[in-house]
């Protein structure tokens, strides 16, 4: 192999990589040669509609399912040929309850901070930092069984983050959340980033991906439609331009997509075609012009259309 030269930078490798993975449940093919790269501190979302395979994926980088094809590499360990070092750097919260509701709040996280082998004084301590967090302090001795809900979502996060995990696996996280512990939960994630944690939310809730997350796959049917970082996929997504103009030209009246009423002009067009129909709108005497890009929720709901769902 050749060294690289002294001033060219070597590329990190990457915490959390995905090759050509695939996975059946009987005839069905959940996820169909699905690769992917995240780099350490990087806040990734995993897009997709219910059934389109991402909790499916999840499951399989947590090590609770393998994979029929493929590789996933945790942290530089194996999920399938060294599934316990992968689990070690994990923290995460599942779409489905994971807790054991016979046990009070404090039991659960200490039950975890136990099986991560958090020490002791380190463990009380998070414990309680934890607890505040999701604002369960006063529930600290209640069994889980009596909690809503809501308070169960917010102990499942807590017990993610508590023995500081490198990388945070989120599979819907906030269902179930009110819309202040939402934003709170947003922050603390983003308090996790800047900590050094990597973090992968897999949702379908675009506002909470905006918020979060600057790198974005989208899978549908197992698998990937698209993928990029927040700015290079809105880079690539349409534009609603809108405008008042003087007279309705040839060129203005023979563009697609085009509505023209009353001197008002509105046009959905691709980003690269908007230099020019905005030329051609300046030539009709156009005046209070704006060019919108998609939102993040209708660039997907442009890759996601009918058909039959995948499992998972």
């Amino acid at each position: 192999m050749t060294a690289a030269p002294l001033d060219q930078p070597v590329a990190a490798e990457p915490i959390v990589e995905v090759r050509n993975l695939s996975k059946r449940y009987g005839r069905t093919l959940a996820l169909d040669d699905i690769s992917l790269s995240i780099g350490n501190r990087e806040m990734f979302a995993l897009l997709g509609p219910n059934g389109a395979g991402k909790t499916t994926l999840l499951h399989i980088l947590c090590t609770i399912l393998r994979p029929d094809g493929g590789a996933a590499i945790i942290a530089g360990s194996d999920v399938v040929r060294q599934p316990v070092r992968a689990r070690r750097n994990l923290g995460v919260v599942f779409q489905e309850p994971s807790l054991d509701d016979r046990l009070t709040a404090e039991e659960n996280l200490d039950f975890h901070g136990l099986v991560y082998q958090v020490g002791r004084a380190e463990r009380k301590a998070r414990i309680t930092e934890m607890l505040e967090l999701v604002e369960l302090a006063d529930w600290r001795h209640k069994p889980v069984r009596s909690f809503s809900t809501g308070m169960k979502r917010r102990l499942e996060i807590g017990r993610a983050l508590l023995h500081n995990p490198r990388i945070v696996f989120l599979d819907e996280p906030t269902a179930g959340l009110d819309p202040l512990m939402e934003q709170e939960f947003v922050e603390q994630i983003r308090r996790e980033r800047d900590g050094g944690a990597t973090v992968l939310l897999s949702s379908h809730i675009m506002s909470e991906v905006e918020k979060l997350c600057d790198y974005v796959t989208i899978i549908r049917d197992g698998r990937t439609v698209e993928s990029g970082s927040m700015a290079d996929l809105k880079h690539l997504s349409t534009h609603d331009i809108a405008a008042r103009v003087s007279r309705e030209t040839p060129a203005l009246k023979a563009l697609a997509d085009a509505t023209i009423k009353g001197g008002q002009v509105h046009i959905t067009a691709a980003r690269q075609d908007v230099p020019r129909i905005l030329r051609i709108i300046l030539e009709a005497g156009g005046e209070d012009i704006t060019a919108t890009p998609a939102s993040l929720e209708e660039m997907f709901l442009s890759h996601y259309g009918g058909g039959k769902r995948a499992k998972g």
